[in-house]
């Protein structure tokens, strides 16, 4: 039977002067929900240190929406630092939740966001530390639901023989439902297979159990997930998406935390879902439709979040904020609110094309910090490729607006490894920040004190699932060295600060998202040889990932450098986000001849398939500009 469920954080308390930061460990934060006596029993998991997974909206948004559910309770946690988990592994504690300090293993269901690839390991981990089996075929009877969703579970193969079910799309409904089924089936006396089959039946949710994975001719080496004979799952899952996005919370993160944390501002979700079609971008293929929040909506909900939580900014978050149509029209009612409160309004990253005067005094506000703008590419033509629908001439008013209104660092985001790539689209990146960096001099001045910079953040492309790029091979690392290098060679003005990412790291980023079920045995050997935090630079170790490869049969450049044919079935071919295969083959086909798509909710609709495959339609408040 599984462990009643009790408060053991007097096993944590004399852990707690022997590590670092031991606030990540306290609960009772301020605006928790109020624990329930169930008799559902869910806990949420983000599988990385408090301070980073703290402010995650996933987590938030259905820990929100659990709780407010009669006879059902959520409680959240988070993955111990290696410190803290040696220690629990030398004593013998458990992993506990963070509101009731309740062993995991007595919840009912544990929840697992999928943020990015490289978290694979540490939910080996937390699973581990929690004395739960790693895999579903291990686990007993009355042992926890193992569920996941998120970003990245739209290749979760990898870690597909961990879960038992994994959530596709928005979630709200669905986590509600998918307890409720759990819920039901165990008052009912079901065998844990059959609790999983009537998850099946739960829309938009995959049962990894009852697939088996098929290598033929039609496939990559991967194979694909196809239902088991005899059993009632559905051929391909098919996302789920909220419709009414304004009935749902704009501020989800209330609790206040009792020590610094990433992103430590009050966000409010102004909008879901991008049309623009980026053609790298994951996000915006699988968040598809758009669906905007009502400005009155966005500057009440900003202003009570305020009240309750004490941060003195604001951040108004989407895949695209600047897109809104009432953007302007919320951040000037908004700095009307918060007038001579000290308050900042912020937007995480600003489109070029709509950076224009009044957006740029719109956003400014009371403070400036930096400002970020996404190029993503050295020239035109790649621009092309990638559909990115922004000029030169876009960043060139942009900066100008920007450096008129008051601000004085920019910064860049650009991408290395795009396909059909030059090294001269890698030299174009150099006179981009150039040509920024002469129109802030231009505007405040050439002396020393102007404090004019800015900084280039230049990633490795990781052709991801559901994107017209996901049959492309990635860079291989050594070709991503040299173009980083000439980058940097470019670069002659001390007044620009380059950044990029490591070409290791992406590497193994690029393999998890291209491989089958088949990579669960990498991602395990990876744990098996220390493998934790690997997002954090400070704790990958490539050297293991190479050897966890090796004792696999495997190469991780060849696994992420492979490009997959066209017509192949992929193995993410059994989940759908609405968006159809033939359209992103379309796209594809237009990137290499490098023509652009249009956004359809400025222009007709461009045959995504995502509306009539949902029955959903783009929510747009106000008029396009």
């Amino acid at each position: 039977m599984r462990a009643a469920r009790e408060n053991l954080f007097h096993l944590i308390e004399p852990l707690l002067p022997h590590v670092e930061h031991p606030s990540r460990y306290l609960d009772h934060e301020w605006g928790v929900c109020e624990e329930q006596d169930g008799p559902f029993h869910l806990c949420m998991v983000y599988a990385d240190v408090y301070e980073v997974g703290q402010p995650n909206l996933g987590v938030a948004i259905l820990y929100n929406n659990v709780n407010a559910q009669e006879g059902m309770s959520c409680e959240r946690c988070y993955l111990p630092w290696k410190d803290m988990s040696a220690l629990m592994r030398e004593r013998g504690v458990p992993l506990l939740s963070l509101e009731g300090a309740a062993p995991l293993a007595s919840f009912d269901a544990i929840g697992f966001t999928l943020a990015h690839e490289l978290i694979a390991t540490n939910v080996l981990e937390t699973l581990d530390l929690a004395g739960i089996a790693l895999t579903s075929a291990e686990r007993d009877e009355d042992d926890p639901i193992i569920l996941a969703g998120g970003p990245s579970a739209w290749n979760c193969e990898p870690l597909a023989p961990v879960f038992d079910a994994v959530l596709l799309g928005d979630g709200e409904e669905s986590i509600v439902e998918v307890c409720a089924c759990i819920r039901d089936a165990r008052a009912e006396g079901l065998s844990r297979a059959d609790l999983l089959r009537r998850l099946a039946r739960v829309p938009g949710t995959y049962v990894p159990s009852l697939y088996d994975v098929v290598v033929d001719e039609s496939t990559t080496r991967w194979g694909r997930a196809v239902p088991r004979a005899g059993e009632d799952a559905p051929k391909v899952v098919l996302k789920r998406c909220v419709n009414d996005f304004a009935s749902t919370p704009a501020v989800a993160q209330r609790i206040v935390p009792y020590m610094g944390i990433v992103q430590d501002r009050l966000s409010l979700e102004v909008l879901r879902g991008c049309a623009r079609g980026c053609r790298f971008c994951q996000a915006g293929m699988t968040y598809r439709p758009v669906r905007e929040r009502p400005a009155e909506q966005v500057v009440r909900c900003g202003v009570e979040g305020l009240l309750t939580s004490g941060h003195d900014e604001i951040s108004l978050t989407s895949l695209s904020t600047t897109d809104h149509s009432q953007c302007e029209l919320i951040l000037n009612k908004m700095n009307e609110a918060l007038d001579g409160q000290g308050i900042r309004v912020s937007i995480p990253s600003q489109r070029l094309d709509s950076f224009g005067v009044d957006m740029a005094a719109a956003v400014a506000g009371g403070k400036r910090g930096g400002l970020t703008f996404a190029p993503e590419a050295g020239s035109q033509r790649l621009r092309d490729v990638i559909n990115k629908n922004v000029t030169e001439e876009d960043l060139e008013r942009a900066a100008r607006n920007a450096f008129a209104a008051g601000w004085r660092r920019m910064k860049l985001y650009f991408m290395i490894g795009l396909p059909t790539e030059t090294d001269e689209d890698v030299v174009g990146i150099a006179r981009m920040a150039e040509r920024v960096l002469e129109i802030g001099r231009e505007v405040v001045g050439r002396g020393p004190k102007s404090g004019v910079s800015v900084s280039i953040s230049v990633a490795v492309l990781v052709p991801k699932p559901y994107t017209p790029f996901q049959w492309v091979g990635q860079l291989k690392p050594e070709e991503v060295r040299r173009r980083q290098q000439l980058l940097l060679h470019e670069v002659r003005d001390r007044a620009i600060r380059v950044s990029y990412h490591d070409a290791d790291v992406s590497l193994v980023e690029g393999a998890l998202s291209k491989m089958g079920r088949a990579g669960f045995e990498l991602v395990r050997a990876a744990w098996e040889r220390g493998c934790r935090f690997d997002a954090w630079t400070s704790e990958f170790d490539f050297c293991a990932w190479n050897e966890a490869a090796r004792s696999c049969g495997l190469d991780l450049e060849e696994v992420a450098c492979e490009q997959f044919p066209l017509t192949a079935a992929l193995p993410w071919a059994h989940t759908s986000p609405g968006v159809s295969m033939g359209y992103l083959q379309r796209e594809w086909r237009r990137a290499v001849e490098g023509v652009t798509t249009p956004d359809c909710t400025r222009e007709s609709c461009t045959g995504c398939g995502v509306c009539p495959a949902l029955g959903v339609h783009n929510v747009i408040q106000g008029v396009r500009s």
